[in-house]
């Protein structure tokens, strides 16, 4: 009874440390996102001389990242929403709609009247109502130098049969913030986490909200038992018991003066209604089996086949005094609920023939591009060089080693810890995080993202798709060179940010530290 009674008080004492760190980041943040309402109502009114909707078929979309890549629930269409993009010196956020065509593999720009303003690290989810709804929660926005930074809490729904935003008013629901997740369970939204982010402080939450879509209202659940620690660009998953996973995720503390240090969660947790019942939920921390991802931030998720749920890409940043250095990723990963397993998603590579011949291929990029994109390999890692030409001739090079299927210390025969079996070198998504992640009858659709190559930061507009019922090899719908990118070189001169098309709103946690937030799904 004793324990009990200081656990309780611990607890509480948490939530007041929690509550008044709030209060302070809110205080000195106030100022800042005031100044930046100014600049997000003169976008705004930008936006509002669109006054009928305009259908334009166009290239794909430009690079970007923290974006949103949701699926139509009644068309084979993908629809891309907002994201960032950094040159070097600004970042430029978008409130773009985007529509790609699966069979026609042609994309259409979507001009709507009265959109969201512009933002990126936001979440965006998918309901089949009414021909379809897409739901959109949060986001951050920032001034073009990337020193000031703004957090929606809006609520908005794009009516996917008439083709129209409505921005959905009701009180009572998460403060502004970014870097969190979203889930549509039964008739309701369900949202956890995510961070907010001043010029000198930051906090992350680990709150719960849900959002009733039959009667427009928010409310605060309070699960019981012990649940995750705060933290922004978690896995957010539905089990096909009706539950909730939880998965990893980042968030930083100060240690000391301008000294922060990040963490990198890799722990699992279970909420659910407790005893069937909607009005209360219950944390469980999970232990699931398997070969489950190393631990990194800025990884992308997807609801895959028989309710799996899909993690790909990430980075793991080596913090240091005067540096930071990141790893990045591009493996597959799936877990499944059912077995409370964890596999890692293996290519079994083309028919024989076919092997040969991109074998042949796989070589071409030591003496083609540079920064050619390459998938996994096969028997042993493969080291895959990337160099890039600065603007004063300068050739930075960046090294990255991609572990093969069934390396990094877990046995190949272990068949059950792994979809499809090795095979040869393929083509696909090159190392990266922060990319775009969605499933179309059976297919993985993987857009943009971005990696880095020396202080460099190299933004992404490629498209990957992958059969999942046959895992055999990636298939490059969208081509991008990232040599051709634009590239800045810092400036000591402020200019007016006014001349941008967008603001910078990128240099968040996830950029600055880890490249952690994801839309997406950052």
């Amino acid at each position: 009874m004793g324990k009990k009674g200081k656990k309780e008080k611990k607890g509480r004492g948490a939530e007041k440390t929690a509550a008044k760190m709030e209060k302070k980041v809110s205080k000195r943040s106030r100022k800042e996102e005031e100044d930046l309402e100014a600049l997000i109502a003169h976008f705004q009114t930008l936006d509002a001389k669109r006054t009928q909707i305009v259908e334009t078929p166009c290239p794909p979309p430009s690079p970007r990242l923290n974006a949103s890549l949701s699926v139509h629930p009644e068309k084979d269409e993908l629809i891309l929403f907002g994201g960032e993009y950094f040159n070097g010196q600004k970042t430029f956020l978008y409130n773009e709609l985007y529509v790609y065509n699966i069979r026609k593999d042609a994309w259409t720009k979507v001009d709507i009247p009265s959109p969201p303003p512009r933002r990126c690290a936001h979440q965006a989810v998918v309901v089949p109502q009414g021909g379809g709804q897409l739901w959109v929660f949060g986001g951050e926005f920032a001034s073009p130098n990337g020193e000031q930074f703004y957090h929606y809490k809006d609520l908005w729904v794009l009516h996917l049969a008439t083709k129209t935003w409505e921005q959905v008013r009701s009180t009572g629901g998460p403060s502004g913030r970014s870097g969190h997740r979203m889930v549509a369970w039964k008739r309701q939204l369900i949202l956890f986490g995510g961070f907010h982010e001043s010029t000198r402080d930051y906090i992350y939450y680990n709150d719960v909200y849900a959002f009733n879509l039959d009667t427009f209202t928010w409310s605060k659940l309070s699960p019981s038992g012990t649940g995750p620690t705060p933290r922004s660009g978690c896995q957010m998953s539905i089990t096909p018991q009706g539950g909730i996973v939880i998965y990893g995720g980042y968030s930083k503390q100060r240690v000391k003066k301008d000294v922060d240090r990040g963490t990198r969660h890799s722990d699992m947790f279970l909420l659910k209604p407790e005893d069937g019942r909607e009005d209360k939920w219950v944390w469980t921390r999970m232990n699931p089996s398997g070969v489950k991802p190393t631990p990194r931030s800025g990884f992308s998720v997807a609801m895959a086949l028989n309710h799996q749920t899909l993690f790909f890409g990430g980075v793991c940043d080596e913090e240091e005094e005067e540096s930071l250095a990141g790893e990045f990723f591009n493996d597959l990963y799936f877990y499944d609920a059912t077995r409370n397993r964890w596999f890692e998603g293996q290519l079994k590579g083309p028919k024989s023939e076919k092997k040969k011949h991109r074998r042949g291929r796989r070589e071409e990029p030591e003496g083609g591009s540079k920064l050619a994109c390459g998938g996994a390999g096969t028997q042993a890692p493969v080291e895959v060089v990337k160099e890039v030409v600065t603007e004063d001739g300068t050739v930075v090079t960046i090294k990255q080693v991609l572990s093969a299927p069934g390396s990094a210390g877990q046995p190949q025969s272990e068949d059950e810890d792994s979809l499809g079996e090795a095979g040869s070198p393929t083509p696909g998504p090159c190392p990266r995080s922060n990319a775009m992640l969605a499933v179309k009858h059976g297919v993985l659709y993987v857009y943009g993202g971005m990696f880095e190559a020396g202080d460099r930061q190299v933004t992404l507009s490629d498209l990957h798709c992958l059969d999942l019922h046959r895992m055999e090899a990636w298939k490059t719908l969208v081509e991008m060179d990232p040599e051709a990118q634009e590239w800045l070189e810092e400036t000591d001169s402020e200019e007016d940010s006014e001349e941008v098309e967008g603001a910078e709103g990128g240099d968040e946690d996830e950029d600055e530290d880890s490249g952690e937030e994801s839309g997406a799904e950052d």
